[in-house]
């Protein structure tokens, strides 16, 4: 218990000692009147309904600011703030701020589109992804392909040996020989029409099959001249892309269907959202979404949302949504996370001012306005999203106004020094 207290103790006093530090920088204390010691009580316990002896007129006549408006004098005011409304902080001289490391600037102005904020994972292309199968059973004679290669479309990268392929090509190269022989013996009118049908009709089934192997008419024909030559099956890839994965072994014996390598095209990738049921009014297809991940902080990737699931999950109430995004250089990766907004609604003009230009008091966010070199507003402000390394202001702040972006803790410091009976007390 002791050892908490005296934890408390010291952090009061650190910012204690960092808020008169401010005050030395800034302005002094108020000012008592004359008349010794005592004479600083007159400020709240003068006669009913009297004024204090430096409040003059609606005056502050320390901090020369408006009475009710007198940020020093009246910290408590500002629980009370609304967007826009303020009080004002005098300080000590015009150079004081420069003094105590504080730089003014004007907001950023930009065009930011209101959007719905959710999460994503990315994931390959479906309609440009395979899985490249042994088509028939038998053993892998080659390996040309491994993960990570660049493929074109009908390129080998596996060469499969088949007692069934082997079979099919000597069925074809008998009917061949057979048709030949009909051919020519119709040709000397000592077979029948039939007999010639049925040998074309027995070397054209026999071809069939070969053809849906992938075989070519030159290949069979040639086949057909070398029936004792041993025959290779190609497993090639149906498009252009990316091995992605490999599982064929040369030697190995594999059954028809077996996996060999996966293929994908990674020029585009998808982006699996998960959407708030509070957002489906708003939802359409063809929106566009930008995705920020972690791994790259520096890019922005842009993409248009092309499904919306007809239903929620049971479990998470959101629903399911995709979007399509270009990946020109790979840099994105299947199951990576993401942070996606989807854009609603067309670009609006925005006022953007960065971190250390926000001072929250009694949770409250304030901007310091800067009215004159020795004069500030305190003002209450209404937060929008984030957008990259800054804040949107939604309310309370006019373009060209010049804020407090560097140091402006030295204000707030300031703002507050009478919470620590360092200031006016007439409340």
């Amino acid at each position: 218990m002791n050892n908490h207290l005296t934890h408390n103790m010291n952090h009061i006093f650190t910012i204690t000692r960092g808020m008169a530090a401010a005050s030395i920088l800034l302005v002094p204390a108020c000012k008592p009147a004359a008349g010794g010691a005592d004479s600083h009580a007159g400020h709240a316990h003068e006669g009913a309904g009297a004024k204090p002896a430096h409040v003059q007129g609606g005056i502050c006549q320390e901090h020369q600011v408006p009475e009710g408006a007198c940020g020093i004098c009246k910290p408590d005011k500002i629980a009370g703030l609304k967007p826009g409304e303020s009080l004002q902080l005098r300080l000590a001289a015009g150079e004081s701020a420069e003094v105590a490391g504080v730089r003014t600037a004007k907001p950023a102005e930009e065009r930011i589109a209101d959007g719905i904020e959710c999460y994503a994972e990315f994931g390959f292309d479906q309609n440009k992804f395979a899985r490249i199968a042994a088509p028939v059973s038998g053993v892998i004679q080659e390996v040309m392909a491994d993960p990570g290669s660049k493929v074109s479309g009908h390129q080998t990268v596996a060469r499969i040996w088949s007692a069934q392929i082997a079979e099919t090509v000597a069925k074809a190269a008998l009917t061949h020989q057979t048709l030949e022989r009909e051919q020519k013996l119709r040709s000397q009118q000592v077979t029948s029409e039939k007999d010639l049908q049925e040998a074309q009709a027995a070397h054209r089934a026999v071809c069939q099959g070969l053809r849906t192997l992938g075989f070519t008419e030159e290949q069979i024909d040639e086949l057909s001249r070398k029936p004792l030559e041993a025959v290779m099956l190609d497993a090639r890839a149906p498009f252009d892309g990316e091995i992605t994965s490999r599982s064929a072994v040369r030697g190995a014996m594999v059954e028809a269907g077996a996996p060999l390598f996966t293929l994908a095209d990674r020029s585009l990738m998808w982006a699996d959202l998960a959407v708030p049921e509070t957002a489906l009014s708003r939802l359409l297809e063809g929106q566009q979404v930008e995705l920020t991940v972690d791994s790259l902080p520096e890019r922005k990737f842009t993409g248009r949302l092309t499904w919306i699931s007809a239903e929620l999950d049971e479990t998470t109430r959101m629903v399911r949504a995709r979007a399509e995004v270009p990946n020109p250089d790979g840099r994105l990766k299947a199951r990576m996370f993401a942070k996606a907004r989807i854009l609603t609604e067309p670009g609006r003009a925005a006022l953007l001012v960065p971190p250390a230009a926000i001072q929250r008091v009694d949770g409250k966010p304030l901007l310091f306005v800067k009215l004159a070199p020795d004069l500030f507003d305190a003002r209450a402000v209404r937060l929008g999203a984030r957008a990259g390394d800054a804040w949107i202001v939604a309310e309370g702040l006019k373009a060209g106004e010049e804020v407090a972006t560097e140091h402006a803790f030295a204000l707030k410091s300031q703002l507050l020094i009478s919470r620590l009976g360092a200031g006016c007390a007439d409340d």
